[in-house]
């Protein structure tokens, strides 16, 4: 394996690790500060919005997740990854826990200093029946 596709494979799972771990440092730093989220139902967003929904979001209930890598491309400085995840939502306040799946693309830019950071990002979670 090429040491740039390590490098991504790396990436990805510190992003995973960080969202369980509630590290919202950790994914402030793993992201290019024109970053785009594309999530099912609301319209583009990027790093305010990120903060805001990811802090509320585990205020609110305690989240989980699994991602199956599946692909890794890297050409030059760009790189995508393709993924299945799974999230469970269990509310904080004993409510019914949500069950979430569904594929990623996720696509990394190569910094200066060799780092890899997400840039754009497009998923479709959707409750499991």
């Amino acid at each position: 394996m090429e040491p740039d596709e390590q490098a991504v494979r790396d990436t990805h799972e510190r992003w995973i690790a960080a969202v369980d771990g509630r590290d919202l440092e950790s994914l402030l730093a793993s992201m290019t500060d024109d970053v785009v989220f594309m999530n099912p139902g609301r319209p583009p967003f990027g790093r305010d919005e990120f903060q805001l929904a990811f802090r509320t979001g585990h205020a609110q209930n305690h989240l989980h997740c699994t991602s199956e890598l599946r692909e890794v491309v890297v050409v030059g400085d760009m790189a995508y990854t393709v993924c299945h995840d799974a999230l469970s939502v269990t509310p904080r306040d004993g409510g019914a826990r949500l069950a979430l799946a569904g594929d990623r693309i996720t696509i990394y830019r190569k910094q200066p200093d060799g780092r890899w950071l997400l840039a754009r990002d497009a998923h479709t979670l959707s409750p499991v029946a």
